[in-house]
């Protein structure tokens, strides 16, 4: 396939989860207001036409960017059609059926409400909580099977887009390293969740050794079910809390975290940022990815206000102000880098 066609394919395909993001939400949201309308109505900003257009192109530009990646060789290009296909198809239903006890949980207030037979114990406080009213919170194996499913829906299909942002300065980063066999290059993803950014790394680098952690064992074991359909060697995947890493100091060449401090306290933050400091090998790279913010992205402020109104994110409204760039500096980082992509805020980050 020429690389014209396969970038009209990957255009195609990724216009095809935007309309399905944007119809699964509208359609649910009608008929659930339908059904059960809520008892308190969500104060939230109005969307100005603009800012709609805005979004668009900022989506249209970060599949630009993807494209371009894959071009200039950074992954393969088959990691732009990487979509988990027999999950969709296997709890797209399951997904529906969970959606009013989610919007019950929502209209109730409930925000730290379990299962029976959930296992809560020796978790912190901040962990928790139903994280946009997920039922049970990251706790349960059916989250862990439909929360891939529902971020890709909530950024109408870019999520893995904006997973795959940090492969570039992941890469990039490593290059310290180049007189190292592959083999002894040691990347962790804190705060892996169900594997996708580690997958997404693996067809990158193949022979890197990669390791994973979370708090979730479910997760954990999502994670593990899709990094074994992988050929080649295994991540290495732990059960900790990302503000204590069980791993020496200096044992990584590079670090990556996604989408994981906009959901901590800001205490909790600076802990993980100096673990993951303490864990980096001298010369090593630190590649956040998660949520803009209001510094560079202030003609998004009715989002970044209407989104912890619409979901249980109790840590967001101080995450979107909180400077991580001196965060990064306090754990004795250097070489702190930006970048914008979509919905979602980079910070590139080296140990000296």
């Amino acid at each position: 396939m020429s690389d014209t066609l396969t970038q009209l394919a990957y255009q195609s395909f990724q216009q095809s989860k935007s309309v399905f993001g944007l119809a699964h939400k509208t359609i649910s949201s009608q008929l659930l207001n339908l059904i059960s309308p809520p008892i308190n109505e969500l104060k939230t900003n109005p969307i100005d036409p603009k800012l709609l257009l805005e979004i668009q192109q900022r989506l249209n530009r970060i599949i630009e960017t993807d494209w371009q990646d894959a071009q200039r060789g950074v992954y393969p290009a088959a990691l732009l059609f990487d979509n988990p296909w027999e999950d969709f198809f296997r709890y797209y239903p399951a997904l529906w059926l969970d959606t009013p006890t989610i919007w019950q949980r929502a209209n109730q207030k409930k925000y730290q409400d379990f299962s029976p037979g959930i296992e809560t114990e020796g978790y912190p406080s901040y962990y928790l909580q139903n994280f946009h009213h997920q039922t049970d919170g990251y706790l349960s194996d059916m989250s862990a099977n439909l929360y891939d499913l529902q971020v890709e829906i909530l950024f109408n299909g870019s999520a893995d887009a904006m997973r795959r942002r940090v492969l570039a300065p992941l890469k990039e980063g490593l290059k310290a390293f180049n007189s190292l066999p592959q083999k002894q290059i040691k990347v962790l993803d804190i705060a892996c969740g169900t594997g996708r950014t580690l997958k997404f790394i693996r067809g990158m680098l193949p022979q890197v050794s990669l390791f994973g952690m979370d708090l979730s064992p479910a997760y954990l074991r999502k994670a593990n079910q899709l990094l074994s359909e992988n050929p080649g060697e295994l991540p290495q995947l732990i059960q900790a809390n990302a503000e204590d890493l069980p791993y020496r100091d200096n044992y990584f060449q590079g670090v990556t975290s996604v989408f994981l401090f906009h959901e901590l306290p800001p205490a909790a933050r600076q802990h993980v940022i100096e673990q993951a400091f303490r864990v980096t090998q001298p010369g090593g790279v630190f590649v956040i990815c998660d949520s803009i913010q209001a510094i560079d992205s202030p003609e998004m402020m009715p989002l970044m206000e209407n989104f912890p109104a619409m979901f249980h994110e109790p840590f967001y409204r101080h995450y979107t102000t909180d400077d991580l760039v001196e965060r990064l500096k306090r754990a004795g980082f250097q070489d702190i880098a930006t970048e914008n992509h979509f919905m979602s805020k980079y910070w590139v980050a080296h140990k000296p």
